[in-house]
Protein backbone atom coordinates (compact mmCIF):
# COMPACT_ATOMS: atom_id res chain seq x y z
CA UNK A 1 0.00 0.00 0.00
CA UNK A 2 1.26 3.77 -1.02
CA UNK A 3 0.62 6.24 1.52
CA UNK A 4 -0.66 8.80 -0.85
CA UNK A 5 -2.11 11.96 0.65
CA UNK A 6 -4.20 10.24 3.69
CA UNK A 7 -4.39 12.11 6.64
CA UNK A 8 -5.03 10.13 9.48
CA UNK A 9 -8.33 10.38 11.74
CA UNK A 10 -6.46 11.77 14.93
CA UNK A 11 -4.79 14.47 13.23
CA UNK A 12 -8.32 15.52 11.97
CA UNK A 13 -9.44 15.43 15.63
CA UNK A 14 -7.12 17.01 16.97
CA UNK A 15 -7.17 20.14 14.12
CA UNK A 16 -11.11 20.44 14.69
CA UNK A 17 -10.64 20.43 18.32
CA UNK A 18 -7.88 23.33 18.19
CA UNK A 19 -10.52 25.11 15.87
CA UNK A 20 -13.04 25.03 18.66
CA UNK A 21 -10.76 26.39 21.35
CA UNK A 22 -9.69 28.89 19.44
CA UNK A 23 -13.40 30.45 18.44
CA UNK A 24 -14.24 29.96 22.26
CA UNK A 25 -10.99 32.05 23.29
CA UNK A 26 -11.52 34.76 20.61
CA UNK A 27 -15.31 34.90 22.29
CA UNK A 28 -13.60 35.55 25.45
CA UNK A 29 -10.81 37.68 24.76
CA UNK A 30 -12.56 40.02 22.57
CA UNK A 31 -14.48 40.73 26.05
CA UNK A 32 -12.02 40.87 27.93
CA UNK A 33 -10.21 43.61 25.93
CA UNK A 34 -13.32 45.61 25.30
CA UNK A 35 -13.12 45.75 29.56
CA UNK A 36 -9.48 46.50 29.00
CA UNK A 37 -10.40 49.49 26.65
CA UNK A 38 -13.11 50.52 29.15
CA UNK A 39 -10.48 51.04 32.15
CA UNK A 40 -7.67 52.65 30.35
CA UNK A 41 -10.47 55.49 28.81
CA UNK A 42 -11.97 55.58 32.28
CA UNK A 43 -8.22 56.50 33.72
CA UNK A 44 -7.68 58.83 30.88
CA UNK A 45 -11.16 60.30 31.41
CA UNK A 46 -10.62 60.70 35.80
CA UNK A 47 -7.15 62.34 34.38
CA UNK A 48 -8.49 65.24 31.60
CA UNK A 49 -11.34 65.61 34.31
CA UNK A 50 -9.48 66.50 37.81
CA UNK A 51 -7.08 68.50 35.30
CA UNK A 52 -9.43 70.82 33.81
CA UNK A 53 -11.44 70.82 37.32
CA UNK A 54 -8.40 71.64 39.21
CA UNK A 55 -6.69 74.13 36.63
CA UNK A 56 -10.44 75.84 37.71
CA UNK A 57 -11.50 76.11 34.24
CA UNK A 58 -14.97 76.36 33.88
CA UNK A 59 -17.94 77.21 31.72
CA UNK A 60 -19.47 80.64 31.63
CA UNK A 61 -22.75 78.76 33.47
CA UNK A 62 -20.93 76.77 35.45
CA UNK A 63 -18.38 80.22 36.56
CA UNK A 64 -21.26 82.17 37.65
CA UNK A 65 -22.52 79.00 40.17
CA UNK A 66 -19.55 78.89 42.01
CA UNK A 67 -19.34 82.59 42.39
CA UNK A 68 -22.19 82.26 44.18
CA UNK A 69 -22.41 80.02 46.07
CA UNK A 70 -18.68 77.63 45.92
CA UNK A 71 -16.14 80.04 45.70
CA UNK A 72 -13.90 77.87 46.88
CA UNK A 73 -13.68 76.24 43.26
CA UNK A 74 -12.90 79.02 41.53
CA UNK A 75 -8.89 78.45 42.48
CA UNK A 76 -6.41 75.92 41.60
CA UNK A 77 -6.82 72.93 44.37
CA UNK A 78 -5.63 69.36 43.97
CA UNK A 79 -7.16 66.08 43.90
CA UNK A 80 -5.61 62.61 44.14
CA UNK A 81 -6.89 59.34 42.49
CA UNK A 82 -7.03 56.58 45.17
CA UNK A 83 -8.51 53.77 42.92
CA UNK A 84 -10.61 53.66 40.13
CA UNK A 85 -12.39 50.05 39.95
CA UNK A 86 -15.18 48.69 38.08
CA UNK A 87 -18.12 46.28 38.99
CA UNK A 88 -20.58 44.34 37.29
CA UNK A 89 -24.28 44.67 37.95
CA UNK A 90 -25.91 42.06 35.81
CA UNK A 91 -27.62 42.39 32.64
CA UNK A 92 -29.13 45.64 31.79
CA UNK A 93 -33.21 44.90 30.97
CA UNK A 94 -33.37 48.26 29.23
CA UNK A 95 -30.67 47.87 26.39
CA UNK A 96 -29.69 43.74 26.33
CA UNK A 97 -26.06 44.16 27.73
CA UNK A 98 -24.18 43.52 30.70
CA UNK A 99 -24.27 46.99 32.92
CA UNK A 100 -20.95 48.12 34.24
CA UNK A 101 -20.36 50.96 36.61
CA UNK A 102 -17.10 52.57 37.25
CA UNK A 103 -16.66 53.54 40.93
CA UNK A 104 -13.65 56.60 42.04
CA UNK A 105 -12.14 56.75 45.40
CA UNK A 106 -10.29 60.29 45.57
CA UNK A 107 -8.71 62.66 48.10
CA UNK A 108 -9.03 66.12 48.22
CA UNK A 109 -5.83 68.36 49.40
CA UNK A 110 -8.34 70.61 51.29
CA UNK A 111 -11.13 70.96 53.36
CA UNK A 112 -14.51 71.21 51.00
CA UNK A 113 -18.11 70.98 51.76
CA UNK A 114 -20.48 68.17 50.70
CA UNK A 115 -21.93 70.10 48.11
CA UNK A 116 -18.47 71.42 46.40
CA UNK A 117 -17.07 67.72 46.43
CA UNK A 118 -19.89 66.91 45.03
CA UNK A 119 -19.48 69.23 42.28
CA UNK A 120 -15.84 68.17 41.44
CA UNK A 121 -17.00 64.28 41.48
CA UNK A 122 -19.51 65.46 38.73
CA UNK A 123 -16.64 66.98 36.43
CA UNK A 124 -14.33 63.92 36.86
CA UNK A 125 -17.04 61.53 36.43
CA UNK A 126 -18.48 63.53 33.54
CA UNK A 127 -14.65 63.30 31.78
CA UNK A 128 -14.81 59.55 32.63
CA UNK A 129 -17.83 58.89 30.25
CA UNK A 130 -16.70 61.00 28.15
CA UNK A 131 -13.84 59.39 27.83
CA UNK A 132 -15.46 56.18 27.52
CA UNK A 133 -18.03 57.43 24.54
CA UNK A 134 -15.50 58.26 22.50
CA UNK A 135 -13.36 55.39 22.73
CA UNK A 136 -15.82 53.04 22.23
CA UNK A 137 -17.20 55.57 19.20
CA UNK A 138 -20.56 55.72 20.83
CA UNK A 139 -21.31 59.63 21.52
CA UNK A 140 -24.27 59.64 19.34
CA UNK A 141 -25.86 56.93 21.07
CA UNK A 142 -25.26 58.60 24.58
CA UNK A 143 -27.37 62.29 26.08
CA UNK A 144 -24.99 65.51 26.14
CA UNK A 145 -23.95 64.41 29.53
CA UNK A 146 -22.59 60.63 28.51
CA UNK A 147 -24.83 58.68 31.14
CA UNK A 148 -24.67 55.84 29.77
CA UNK A 149 -22.49 54.76 27.95
CA UNK A 150 -22.47 51.70 25.20
CA UNK A 151 -20.02 49.62 23.65
CA UNK A 152 -20.73 46.77 21.44
CA UNK A 153 -21.19 44.31 24.86
CA UNK A 154 -21.76 46.71 28.02
CA UNK A 155 -23.75 49.42 29.40
CA UNK A 156 -21.48 51.81 31.19
CA UNK A 157 -22.28 54.45 34.32
CA UNK A 158 -20.85 55.92 37.52
CA UNK A 159 -20.77 55.86 40.57
CA UNK A 160 -20.54 58.99 42.88
CA UNK A 161 -17.15 59.94 43.56
CA UNK A 162 -16.29 58.41 47.01
CA UNK A 163 -13.93 60.72 49.08
CA UNK A 164 -11.69 59.43 51.08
Amino acid sequence: MENKGQISGEYLLLVGVLIIILMVSAVFIAGENELNVAMSAARSGVTEGIGVSSAAMYSIDSYNDYSTSKSNLLHPYSIDIVNISYSELGVDNNYGKKKIQFNVYAKASEKYSKSELDSIGDRINYNLRKSLAISFNSTSSTNNLYNPVFSQHYVFTTANIKWV
